[in-house]
């Protein structure tokens, strides 16, 4: 597929600037490439000095790189936002009401529109969850939502991330680089702002405390480590809304509360934001041998004497299986048709799509159904017979373990490359915080490949970041 069959949301198919990008598209032309090589040097300097890397699972080089940036914003109209922002909340709304379900009686399951199978048989299905009700009723306080654009008006979810969605640091740090660099731009446009969300991160979670706290809640953000690929992101949101930054072995637990050993001697411990994934929070509850958690952690939250901010077990809602049943979710809980639309997704274990799916793997895209990150996912149209073969091969010995799509025409930025101002493909994960109200910081975080032709944006897999531009009324 030629890069004319994309969507461009900068330019019209004659050439013109699309509105939204009138003013960029100004500034653009008025920009030598030396002086845009230049903002994207600066911007690297500003990145390396605060340190801002991801580790590389499994690469031969070194483990820990600086995310690419670019340095060319991308604009979202008000119009456009105020769609995206009615239909994230509308499927947030509508995935926590089928948590509390699945993990209460299950009405979903009984009116048949999911699959008890699904549910009960789904590796991310937590049984230590049933009847426990938490705070507010929310189990998922934090959500990224992958959202790719194919036309003017066409928004579809790639998928939900209600576990422990990362990127919301680069949100942050993109924009912080912007007004350093480009002032005269915000000048000219009105730019909604993304600041506050670590503001509103602490006010969601004072919001989501226990009963029994009394005064201000105590915040910690609990991280595995300095070795986990988000470990900047963990200390950097602790330190922005003001909260503590501690490992397992920094928190215990003592009749059933959980308490930070400091040097004035043991803090009761109201609200934890763990960055750590449910089998690792308590080796009493959960995976014996783990050394990141902490002990007696989910009997204390089970007795209401802390919050843990996302809730374990929240992974069923994300598992790539259930999503196909999105659409019919909000339905049910809702009473009403979805504002996003769902990628169409073919299920493996019926033999007709399977059969459909191993014909056509050269134009479709199979994902691992636990899978993350741009890891154990084939992109046909840019995979190799052999890899063909291989992934076959799998779906045959495990098709529940696989979903398929199609390979969608992912819009096209303007992006500064080696070349100068190219195309390139890219997608967006907003951030959600539910509490006491749901928040949505306007824009999130946009990923983009910057190979040319290159359809995975995933940092992981060679892609950077923009800046997202929401422009106010």
């Amino acid at each position: 597929m030629s890069e004319a069959k994309y969507f461009d949301e900068m330019l019209n198919a004659d050439g013109s600037v699309r509105e939204p990008y009138r003013i960029l598209g100004e500034w653009l032309d008025g920009q030598p490439k030396q002086a845009l090589k230049q903002l994207s040097q600066d911007a690297e300097t500003i990145f390396r000095r605060l340190g801002i890397t991801f580790a590389v699972y499994g690469s031969n080089e070194s483990t820990e790189r600086l995310i690419p940036f670019d340095v060319i914003p991308r604009v979202i109209a008000a119009q456009e936002w105020r769609r995206l922002e009615k239909g994230i909340e509308q499927r947030v709304k509508a995935l926590n009401m089928f948590l509390w379900d699945l993990y209460h009686g299950q009405d979903i399951i009984r009116a048949g529109r999911v699959p008890e199978k699904l549910i009960i048989q789904n590796e991310a299905f937590c049984p230590q969850m049933m009847g426990l009700n938490p705070p507010k009723g929310i189990y998922s306080h934090i959500i990224g939502v992958d959202i790719v654009r194919t036309g003017p008006d066409d928004f579809y979810v790639l998928e939900d991330n209600l576990r422990t969605p990362s990127g919301v640091s680069y949100m942050l740090e993109d924009r912080e680089a912007m007004m350093h660099l480009v002032p005269d731009l915000f000048h000219k446009l009105k730019v909604a702002p993304v600041e506050t969300y670590p503001e509103n991160l602490r006010r969601t979670m004072e919001s989501v405390a226990p009963d029994n706290c009394t005064g201000n809640p105590n915040l910690v953000v609990l991280t595995p480590g300095i070795y986990n690929s988000a470990y900047f992101e963990h200390s950097f949101l602790a330190d922005q809304m003001g909260a503590t930054l501690c490992e397992g072995q920094d928190l215990f637990v003592d009749g059933g509360k959980v308490y930070m050993r400091t040097t004035l001697g043991p803090q009761r411990v109201d609200v934890i934001y763990r960055r750590i994934d449910d089998d690792y929070i308590d080796p009493l509850t959960f995976k014996a041998d783990s050394m990141l958690g902490v002990a007696g952690l989910f009997d204390a939250y089970r007795a209401g004497n802390v919050t843990l901010i996302n809730a374990p077990g929240t992974g069923i809602a994300d598992d790539k299986a259930v999503y196909t049943y999105l659409p019919q979710i909000i339905e049910f809980y809702l009473g009403e048709k979805p504002i996003l639309k769902n990628v169409p997704t073919y299920n493996c274990t019926s033999d007709s799509e399977r059969a459909y799916v191993l014909e056509n793997l050269e134009h479709l895209v199979v994902k691992e159904v636990h899978g993350s990150g741009g890891y154990g996912m084939l992109v046909g149209p840019a995979s190799t017979k052999k890899q063909r073969t291989e992934f076959s091969e799998k779906i045959k010995a495990r098709p529940d373990n696989y979903i398929v799509q199609p390979t969608l025409a992912l819009s096209t930025c303007p992006t500064f490359v080696s070349k100068g101002i190219a195309p390139r493909h890219v997608d967006l994960r907003p951030f959600v915080l539910v509490g006491d109200k749901i928040r949505i910081t306007p824009g999130g975080l946009t990923r983009v490949a910057l190979k040319q032709g290159s359809l995975v944006v995933n940092s992981s897999q060679g892609g950077g970041t923009k800046d997202t531009w929401v422009l106010e009324e």
